[in-house]
């Protein structure tokens, strides 16, 4: 049964496209069978995964408005090791059209579960924003990954995220809950990003991944080859860390 994790923050520009495609190659090279879904139509996720956007015969939207099945949508990166269903621009559309529809927060959780034995780990990049998209992401999920930067606005943003899976698991879905808080972008020589860590770690204690990701160049050049850094550079200090991090998260999960 596949464990399903939601990659989410509402603030942007805190790495959560990069946690998801470098999480999902990690955990591709440890042996992990890992279905990668986009759910931000900038699609950054799917180009970053090495499949072209521009190309896909059927994307998650598709599959969100049920013309598709995931397993027909789904395409295999050989580069990367992990299959992904993309997103592009037609997912912007999905918004609108899945206003009136029954079960609309549902469509994505309906849709997984016909994978479920496919895959080990599902993991599934959200958009900035509370959406309809990542209301369908959240309801799906078994948990949530914040990535997260150790800096005082990152921490208001944190509030609103926590705010927010509480009202899910009232309301839409009894399995939610936060899995951990991801460091990332870490530069240990500023002295702030060192307090906002401490507090963190006073705060949600154990919710706290161990692993940090270092503010990283070979991380931030990865993308515009089409690559997670894990793939790109595997040698990298960052690319290392997320592959410590697909460690402790198979060891977390098997904790559960």
């Amino acid at each position: 049964m596949a464990k399903i994790f939601c990659i989410a923050n509402q603030k942007g520009g805190v790495g959560k496209t990069t946690t998801t495609v470098n999480l999902a190659a990690g955990l591709a090279r440890i042996g992990q069978r890992v279905l990668m879904v986009d759910l931000d139509p900038q699609g950054n996720a799917t180009m970053g995964s090495g499949v072209d956007k521009r190309s896909m015969a059927l994307s998650v939207y598709d599959v969100l408005l049920e013309s598709a099945l995931v397993s027909e949508a789904a395409v295999y990166s050989e580069k990367c090791g992990y299959h992904v269903l993309g997103a592009n621009r037609e997912l912007a559309g999905a918004e609108v059209e899945l206003v009136d529809v029954e079960r609309r927060e549902r469509r994505l959780k309906q849709a997984l579960a016909e994978v479920d034995v496919e895959y080990d780990f599902v993991l599934i990049d959200c958009p900035p924003s509370l959406s309809m998209l990542t209301l369908n992401g959240l309801c799906s999920a078994h948990g949530v990954i914040v990535p997260m930067q150790c800096e005082y606005f990152a921490l208001e943003g944190l509030t609103d995220l926590v705010n927010t899976i509480k009202q899910v698991h009232a309301n839409l879905n009894k399995d939610l809950q936060i899995i951990g808080l991801l460091r990332v972008m870490f530069d240990p020589r500023i002295t702030l990003q060192s307090q906002v860590s401490d507090q963190l770690k006073a705060h949600f204690g154990e919710k706290v991944f161990d692993t940090v990701i270092p503010r990283n160049v070979r991380l931030a050049e990865a993308p515009s080859y089409g690559l997670p850094g894990v793939v790109f550079d595997p040698s990298a200090r960052g690319s290392q860390a997320f592959i410590g991090f697909a460690a402790e998260m198979v060891e977390r999960i098997q904790k559960m």
